[in-house]
């Protein structure tokens, strides 16, 4: 056989398929089901995401939305229906009121009274977790139990706690020779004895976070510092503190965020004073404000218009933290 007849041969091109029955034309099932196919391939994903959006938009962007338009009328609780346009006269009339200043301040204050001491508690607390401890499992949940904790059950175990006449810690004071503290009507006590339940509730949330962070150091970075010579406080300091700098900075900006929408435990912290934080407005915090403008003065307008301050202010803590946390990635 030539090499001319090889190639042409049909036995070396391939055997001969038999042609498509119905003159090589899919069948219907078979062009349906390719297109459910790629109609699956394309929608599904966002069929799977979209009651996440619905829920987003009834319960978070309408709400979002509508208190921002009812900051620019005056609305009243008992008449919602009934609205008189005055623009940004109530966000002016807050540039003006000392009653949101205080309560800014407040919140600034119980913050900073709660945020500090209990970041530096976690971190500490999360460092002794880390290392092998019998019943290590029992203690990591122990510590997530305030976080799971009701705010009204805790708030008024502390209440009790602080109490002026028969409270433990006040006895706690009298038995080393100190004077007893009216807790709730003092302005920097009872400030700090809201801040207490805070530190409470948050501690070991934030602890296990930090736990987590930590079990992700490489074991290599210990034993390096170990063999030269490093105790383990300073390899707390100088492996592990610098390996959480995220997180830290992450737990910064989520326990800012919560400080300044505390509500719960000042408002139950003296149950008398209801949304008024106290006789003088001591412990009155921006969210305490918000629900004694909205829910009891019955200010729907003005108490948007301070909802929509505090938005305006967790923005601006977000975009200093966004800076400052792309500044220390550059370096």
């Amino acid at each position: 056989m030539t090499d001319e007849t090889a190639v042409l041969s049909p036995s070396a091109v391939g055997p001969e398929r038999p042609a498509a029955e119905g003159g090589g034309r899919s069948r219907p099932g078979q062009v349906w089901r390719s297109r459910r196919y790629r109609w699956d391939l394309r929608w599904s994903p966002y069929a799977f995401v979209a009651p996440f959006f619905l829920f987003f938009a009834a319960f978070g962007l309408f709400p979002l939305l509508y208190t921002g338009w009812a900051s620019l009328h005056q609305v009243e609780l008992t008449d919602p229906d009934s609205m008189t346009w005055v623009g940004l006269r109530n966000f002016t009339r807050l540039w003006d009121d000392e009653f949101f200043w205080n309560a800014l301040r407040n919140t600034v204050t119980i913050g900073l009274l709660s945020t500090v001491p209990q970041l530096a508690i976690a971190l500490g607390l999360a460092h002794l977790l880390n290392y092998r401890l019998r019943g290590s499992a029992f203690f990591r949940v122990a510590v997530l139990t305030p976080y799971a904790t009701s705010v009204a059950a805790a708030t008024l175990v502390f209440v009790l706690l602080f109490g002026r006449d028969y409270g433990m810690v006040n006895w706690a004071l009298s038995a080393v020779g100190l004077d007893a503290v009216d807790w709730q009507n003092g302005t920097f006590a009872s400030q700090f004895a809201v801040s207490t339940i805070v530190i409470w509730r948050w501690t070991g949330y934030n602890a296990l976070i930090y736990l987590a962070a930590m079990q992700a150091v490489p074991a290599e970075l210990y034993e390096s510092a170990a063999l030269d010579g490093a105790s383990r406080f300073q390899q707390f300091l100088h492996v592990t503190v610098p390996s959480l700098r995220p997180t830290i900075f992450f737990t910064c900006v989520v326990s800012t965020i919560g400080a300044t929408q505390l509500f719960g435990e000042p408002l139950l912290f003296n149950g008398g004073a209801g949304a008024t934080g106290g006789s003088d407005h001591q412990f009155q915090t921006l969210g305490l404000y918000l629900y004694e403008q909205g829910w009891v003065n019955l200010h729907l307008g003005r108490a948007s218009a301070i909802a929509w301050a505090m938005f305006l202010i967790l923005l601006l803590i977000a975009g200093a933290a966004r800076l400052l946390g792309g500044r220390k990635e550059t370096r």
